[in-house]
């Protein structure tokens, strides 16, 4: 029954501070208020502004947060063992991410949908927006060509998963027109859709499973040609047409399997078929030498499972354009971090009590404590290569790919599927196919956000064609795909090298966002301590793990793999700069007002009072 308490304490854990801790927020901090004139009515354009639903924007924001984020770092962290990554996840996701997603979405709304990066030109100084603006490209250029890898390694790896994942979007676009256009209902066709999705499960199962390997040299990257062109056209067209209905459809999705995977949890755990106390260790006692330290990485490889800088992007990116009252801000940004954290507690559980329900290893069946240590513990083997006699090592922490760890999460989840009388090979697929939805997701938001921030570049520095949303959109994307086909051979290994940086860039830009969240509040004379603790935490830790990767015998330096120095060394003299901004305006910021924004013209399509 562990397991099953694990889960209850956890998930009790986030509603009482939804209504304890994010009520306060909303009413004494930030002071919501239900008449005041959103972004998305002043500057309605029904491409990027438009006032929206809250449950309909509340599953586009909850899925563009949640993507890859929350199964992947939770599922690497378990490394350690269950109980600190259990740790961060609850108290991290209710204090510090949940908070900090709150705190940009409330200061985007009130500075007429701007990003963080923009709104800190205004809050720290004008360097400090540019300086910001830099460090959201170089963060979400890593964003682009890691979550591209990904998505094309599931369908790589889970042939299955295909034609549910991309039957989605003609779906969606339909769903779209009907509810925009023709006015229509949007909760019974998204239903329909999910039951869609899942019969394309079982047709992509049991008949047409599209496996591209059979046809060309490298499906993996293929995989990510076609997903970088549909992120273009998913990033220029207007939010409604795609992205807004196919989120809300992917919230359903999500709530079905959560539900799915809960109840075979609750089944698992009382018939003792998953035991998370006997299937893996609280705190692991041995790691390989290779392993690095739990203090501080346990806190920048889970990111967006417990606090992510990516989500202040989403807060202030999109979804404050489309929020149609201040009154849906807690609905939005702080219950759905707590989502979040609620996917995380499942996937720490899957990985470990799922995990231990069984896996073949060698073809053989295991189960328990060794079915978890043959996914997490492997010893560091010497391996000679025949022809060439040249030795190498595996396994170790090193040996951990990400397609192995999220292929943790979904044998895990499948087996607590199975104790439904769900059969496996259809869990599985379920399983792959909610990754792949979710991560997709991530993957179209983040580069309608590099457009936003590339424009802005644009802006601030003159260069009229960046401004351009065609050539911000394909110029972003040729560079990500660059960054991820990099590697020996073409065959995208630069993103996988790139992953080491994601972490700790993800954290450093959270510590950024809560500075802007923080000056906000300290020039209104607002209580800041809640915001600047977890700034210093989420500046401190990263900047730490960054460092050690730089610096330590077996690190970036030492192995001369220059993409990482030279993008490590860039982030963190940034973040210094900005850090030096703040603390030099600081002193002379507490009650005085920001400067104000021009007035708006009479065209509708302005952000801070320039065309779009």
């Amino acid at each position: 029954m562990s397991t099953l308490l694990v889960a209850v304490a956890s998930f009790l854990g986030f509603i009482v501070a939804y209504h304890t801790y994010g009520r306060w927020l909303a009413r004494r901090v930030f002071g919501l208020d239900a008449n005041a004139v959103v972004p998305s009515q002043a500057l309605r354009d029904d491409v990027d502004f438009i006032p929206t639903k809250k449950e309909v924007i509340f599953g586009h924001h909850f899925t563009s947060i949640a993507g890859t984020g929350p199964i992947v770092g939770p599922a690497i962290a378990v490394f350690w063992g269950w109980l600190p990554a259990l740790l961060w996840v609850v108290f991290g996701s209710i204090f510090i991410g949940a908070v900090h997603d709150f705190g940009a979405l409330v200061v985007s709304l009130r500075n007429r949908g701007q990003t963080v990066g923009e709104v800190a030109g205004r809050l720290i100084s004008p360097r400090a927006k540019l300086l910001f603006l830099i460090i959201l490209f170089f963060a979400l250029t890593i964003v682009l060509a890691i979550f591209g890898l990904v998505i094309a390694s599931i369908f790589s790896l889970y042939p299955a998963s295909v034609l549910s994942v991309w039957i989605e979007i003609p779906i969606a676009v339909a769903i779209g027109y009907w509810t925009y256009k023709r006015n229509g209902q949007l909760l019974i066709p998204s239903l329909l859709a999910v039951a869609a999705l899942y019969f394309a499960i079982y047709i992509g199962v049991d008949y047409l499973p599209i496996d591209l390997s059979k046809f060309v040299p490298n499906a993996t990257v293929t995989w990510t040609v076609v997903l970088m062109i549909y992120c273009y056209i998913a990033s220029v067209i207007p939010v409604w047409t795609l992205m807004q209905p196919r989120d809300y459809i992917n919230s359903h999705q999500l709530v079905l399997a959560l539900g799915l995977l809960v109840l075979g949890l609750f089944v698992a755990s009382a018939t003792q078929q998953a035991n998370l106390t006997e299937a893996t260790p609280a705190v692991a006692q041995t790691l390989p030498v290779d392993a690095p330290p739990m203090m501080p990485f346990l806190f920048i490889t889970i990111a967006c499972g417990a606090v992510s800088g990516f989500h202040c992007l989403v807060s202030s990116g999109t979804s404050s354009k489309q929020v149609a009252s201040e009154m849906d801000a807690q609905y939005v940004g702080y219950g759905a971090m707590l989502l979040e954290g609620a996917l995380a507690v499942i996937v720490i559980l899957a990985c470990t009590a799922g995990l231990g329900m069984g896996v073949k290893v060698n073809g053989e069946m295991v189960t328990g404590r060794s079915a978890w240590e043959s996914r997490y513990q492997s010893a560091i083997t010497t391996v000679v290569d025949p022809v060439s006699g040249a030795e190498s090592t595996v396994g170790g922490w090193n040996g951990h790919t990400l397609g192995k760890k999220v292929g943790a999460f979904i044998d895990g989840g499948a087996n607590f599927l199975t104790a439904i009388r769900i059969p496996l090979r259809y869990g599985i697929a379920i399983v792959a196919v909610l990754v792949a939805s979710f991560a997709a997701t991530t993957l179209d938001t983040a580069t309608r956000l590099q457009r936003y921030v590339v424009q802005e570049i644009g802006y601030t520095l003159g260069i009229q064609r960046l401004t351009n949303r065609h050539v911000a959109t394909g110029g972003s994307l040729l560079l990500a795909f660059g960054v991820a086909m990099s590697g020996p051979a073409g065959y995208g290994k630069g993103g996988l090298m790139l992953w080491p940086l994601f972490g700790a860039t993800n954290q450093l830009l959270a510590g950024l966002a809560f500075l802007v969240t923080m000056f906000y509040l300290w020039r209104r004379g607002k209580p800041v301590a809640f915001a600047a603790v977890p700034a210093v935490v989420m500046l401190i830790l990263p900047a730490w793990a960054m460092l050690w990767n730089l610096f330590n015998p077996a690190g970036f330096i030492a192995k001369q793999q220059h993409m990482l120095i030279g993008f490590a060394v860039v982030i963190l003299l940034l973040q210094a700069w900005i850090i030096f901004e703040a603390l030099l305006i600081l002193p002379r910021a507490k009650g005085v007002l920001e400067e104000s924004l021009p007035p708006l013209d009479a065209s509708p399509n302005l952000v801070g009072g320039r065309s779009c």
